[in-house]
């Protein structure tokens, strides 16, 4: 009997344990070719510190649009992840719709959260009306890439590498004059117009002032002289980004510029050369005033009234965006993780070890807002600044103030009116 008794007790203590309920929550993030292997590092070690939450990845979205897109569908019909992964210029209309929860009163309940550990500028991208509602996850700023052995045709050393976007376009006829059949790729058709307001950041000018569209002053033209300026001094070909990423990989490309957030894909793809990647160049010698933030944050948008369902999702956001889960971003990918924690302690050495991956590290005072466009347009202003920049590169538009004036009326059309 006595032995019976102890059984019992023994089971009875386990049963909480062995019989609680898996926790199934539904996540979905972008850019597969970068996060994959992301998701793959992180997952283990979360499954270690939450055995009885199970996150099912739903399939990703293929841009931050698509990802936006998708989010707004999915709302309407009653299909929403519990935590997905948005660019940080597409926040803000997930919040004004009411699809983001704020993550207040998850944040209040947690006696060691503390929002300093974030980086303030990346933090208070996620901020709308003094509450958090998206916590960043991968933070990245653009830079320049370079072939080594491709520059050594110019007789170019890692010493000479260009600061300005004159200084680029002297080292494309360098390159074409060795022999470089296609010296330079410059990532204007990154998501959401990134280098647009990389160029007017660069001149510590916004792209958009309230509901204002500013291309129409004269840092917009200047943006758009350089663009054409860069596409047709290095007679740059119109390739589609996947494309581009490729042709630099396999070493058919001497300079690219890109988002940080490439260098682990590049690394894991390149063929044979040395690699350096080096600060963006400024427009003028003493470089960009300023620079915006790239990357995506996660956000609580699950529809479930379930308690142990939230506070799963909540357990897996705070997780991939603070101490190990982030610092998994930086050594998978190139982009920065926004927690300090991993940044100066997890990741102390890794970035001395790891210099292609350190470049948006110094860059960081640089930090500015990738900006969105306000009202229910955004998507759709995104596509016409998108057209009208692929104009340029096709030699479509030739006269950079006709196109500054059609694209400043087309996208304050479609703006809300007022300030």
């Amino acid at each position: 009997m006595k032995k019976t008794l102890t059984a019992m007790a023994l089971i009875a203590v386990a049963t909480p344990v062995f019989a609680e309920d898996k926790v199934t929550i539904e996540f979905g993030y972008p850019y597969s070719h970068l996060f994959d292997v992301t998701y793959e590092k992180i997952l283990p070690m979360f499954n270690a510190q939450y055995p009885n939450i199970e996150v099912k990845m739903r399939a990703p979205y293929e841009t931050y649009e698509d990802a936006s897109n998708t989010i707004l569908r999915e709302s309407v019909a009653g299909e929403l992840p519990d935590v997905t992964m948005q660019g940080l210029n597409r926040q803000q209309i997930l919040v004004e719709k009411g699809i983001a929860r704020s993550l207040e009163p998850f944040i209040a309940k947690e006696a060691d959260f503390a929002k300093d550990g974030y980086h303030q500028a990346m933090l208070d991208l996620g901020t709308f009306n003094g509450a958090v509602h998206g916590l960043p996850f991968s933070v990245s700023l653009p830079v320049g890439y370079y072939n080594m052995e491709v520059m050594a045709k110019a007789g170019i050393t890692a010493e000479d590498l260009p600061t300005t976007w004159d200084e680029v376009i002297a080292m494309c006829g360098k390159l074409r004059e060795a022999g470089v059949d296609n010296p330079m790729f410059w990532g204007w058709n990154i998501t959401g117009n990134w280098f647009l307001q990389a160029l007017m950041w660069s001149q510590d000018k916004p792209l958009m002032e309230g509901n204002d569209f500013t291309l129409d002053s004269p840092e917009g033209l200047t943006s758009l002289a350089t663009m054409k300026s860069l596409f047709r001094g290095c007679e740059m070909q119109n390739l589609e980004w996947k494309s581009a990423l490729a042709s630099f990989s396999a070493g058919d490309v001497g300079m690219m510029f890109w988002s940080t957030s490439a260098v682990g894909a590049v690394e894991r793809a390149m063929g044979d050369f040395t690699l350096v990647t080096n600060e963006f160049p400024g427009i003028t010698p003493a470089g960009p005033a300023g620079l915006p933030a790239g990357g995506n944050a996660a956000l609580l948008v699950s529809q479930s009234d379930d308690p142990a369902v939230l506070d799963a999702a909540w357990k897996w956001l705070k997780f991939i965006t603070s101490g190990d889960g982030a610092a998994e971003v930086a050594r998978t990918t190139g982009y920065m993780p926004p927690n300090k924690a991993a940044n100066e302690i997890i990741l102390a050495d890794f970035y001395a070890e790891n210099p292609a991956k350190a470049t948006a590290v110094r860059q960081l005072p640089l930090l500015r807002e990738w900006q969105a466009y306000p009202g229910d347009n955004g998507l759709a202003i995104t596509q016409v600044i998108y057209d009208g920049i692929e104009g340029i590169v096709t030699g479509e538009y030739d006269d950079m103030e006709e196109l500054q004036e059609q694209l400043t009326e087309e996208v304050q059309d479609l703006l809300p009116s007022g300030s």
